[in-house]
């Protein structure tokens, strides 16, 4: 399976989308500071995820999720909830 997630940081208030075969393990990374774009951003949770049985569909959403503005990102967040 291939996956699509989005991260938050309190901290910084600000969301991350991206694409993962492992969820658990790419969070981890995020929270270790071994990412560019997020390290020393603070703790990082999941806060929205979505399974895609190939890869092809998986980069597809994670570059639509990646042109969302912030309300229609949350949005999408609390109707996953």
């Amino acid at each position: 399976m291939f996956y699509v997630y989005i991260i938050y940081s309190k901290t910084f208030d600000v969301y991350y989308k991206g694409f993962s075969e492992d969820v658990a393990q790419r969070l981890l990374y995020h929270n270790e500071n071994r990412s560019r774009y997020t390290s020393n951003k603070g703790s990082w949770e999941l806060v929205y995820s979505k399974a895609f049985e190939t890869k092809k569909e998986a980069l597809i959403e994670e570059l639509r999720l990646k042109k969302l503005n912030r309300k229609s990102l949350e949005a999408l967040i609390q109707d996953k909830e």
